[in-house]
Order: structure tokens, then sequence, then C-alpha cells
């Protein structure tokens, strides 16, 4: 949560910087710099407040069409590298507490679905331990019931059910006379949003998409409803709890 917060505070400083450095500093005013490995600040804010030196946009500075960087723009910019600084520094807790041998386990499977350090950090903070998600037996429950239209016994996957509510991808059906739709209510708006985000970098975009089965299952489907001309907030949703259920059945053969 305190990185997403971050993020929240970074964004509007960010797009604040780009407005005025499109006229102040129109060269540079759209260039995407990253912070380092190692948690260096991103040049270009680092060189702005003047914490990082950089040639190239010495030089450019000096062929510059714009009207001169102003005193707000290198402030904002100190203010960013003092966030990323932040950032990262609760990225190395992060890294430390899920160096933890009780999530080793959790984290193999993790890594078939291709899930960042942050992803795993907020899925963690949600599901574990998997266990607590069981039935009574230790395995996970499932009972059969009659179904409401049918009337024949169908089975009710309930731990599975819990699992993506607490995920925030519990999808309910909402009927209102002859209309009905899937809508997702409950469970962590944090987790959902990071579901979303991750579907669209490594299942939508096909260069970058999981190269295993569970990408393939995935990306097949969702290659499909996209061809099917339904909406993409729909169809990411779906993937997303499509997802959180392949996730389970891995987390299930791994720690039952």
């Amino acid at each position: 949560m305190r990185l997403a917060h971050l993020n929240r505070v970074q964004s509007p400083i960010i797009n604040r910087l780009r407005q005025d450095l499109a006229w102040q500093f129109p060269e540079i005013a759209h260039i995407k710099s990253r912070k380092g490995v190692d948690g260096d600040v991103p040049l270009l804010w680092g060189w702005l407040c003047g914490e990082r030196s950089s040639k190239r946009y010495d030089n450019l500075r000096d062929r510059s069409i714009g009207l001169g960087i102003t005193s707000t723009v290198r402030h904002h910019a100190r203010r960013l590298c003092d966030l990323q600084r932040e950032e990262h520094s609760i990225e190395v807790e992060l890294q430390e507490l899920l160096g933890d041998s009780k999530f080793t386990a959790y984290r193999e499977v993790f890594k078939t679905f291709g899930f960042g350090v942050r992803l795993e950090g907020i899925i963690l903070s949600q599901i574990y331990p998997i266990s607590a998600y069981f039935g009574a037996d230790g395995k996970p429950e499932v009972r059969i019931r009659k179904g409401r239209k049918s009337g024949k016994p169908t089975k009710r996957y309930l731990s599975l059910r819990r699992f993506q509510k607490s995920l925030g991808l519990a999808p309910s059906l909402e009927a209102s006379g002859d209309k009905s739709k899937i809508k997702i209510v409950g469970g962590s708006d944090l987790c959902r949003i990071a579901f979303w985000q991750w579907v669209f970098t490594r299942i939508e975009v096909k260069r970058c998409r999981i190269d295993n089965e569970i990408g393939a299952a995935l990306g097949a489907q969702l290659d499909a409803e996209k061809a099917a001309g339904r909406g993409v907030r729909l169809v990411r949703s779906r993937i997303s709890a499509k997802a959180a259920k392949l996730l389970f059945r891995e987390l299930v053969k791994v720690l039952e």
C-alpha cells in the first residue's frame, strides 16, 4: 500500500513537470527515464535538480528552443528524487521480507505467472497462508448442492471462491428484471488493479506474453474474447479471474 501511495503521489508531479518542460525545455519533455537497478534516481529528474550529471542533457539544454528551466521545475524534480529513493528503500525491504523461507514455495509458483516483486507482495498479503482457505480436513472445500435453475447436483468450489474474493477477483451475477450482468464485488481493490495491470503487461501484449502453458491458455482466451468484440475492461476482468483460478490450482498442487 505504501508503494501504491507513492506511485499516486508521483503521477501528478510528473504530469506537471512534463507540461512545464514542454515550453521550458521541449527536447526532454517526453523522455522516459527510469531509476537504476542499484537505486540511483532517474537520470532526467536527477539532472534537473542537480543531483546527477549528463553531457547529453547539457548539450540539449545549450541548443534548446525552450525558454529556460525555472526553479519550480527543479524543485519538483527534487521532490520526485526523494520519492523515488523512498520507493527504492521500500522495495529493498519487501525483497528482504519475501526472502523468508516460508514464502519459497509460493514464489516458485508466482514465477510461472511472471509476477513482479510488488505483485508477489500484494498477493501474499491477501492469501498467506493458503491453508486458511481449506476445509476442516485440510483440503480445498467442495460442496454439492442442487442448481437453482436445473435442480441437478452442482459442485460449489468454496475454497476457490473465497480465494478469488480475497484477491478482489470473484465475479458475482446481478439480475434485474430480464437483464443480468457479471460484477466484481468485494475483496482487495489494490490487488484487483494490480492483476489488471499484470494482464495488460504480461498477457495482452503478445511480445511480452509468458512463454508457458499458463501464458498460452490466458492469451488464447484473451485474444478470442477481443476478437469477438467484447469490451477491453470486461476482457481484462475475466482474464484476471481466470488467472486467480489457475493460481489457486497451482498453489494447491504445491502446498496442499
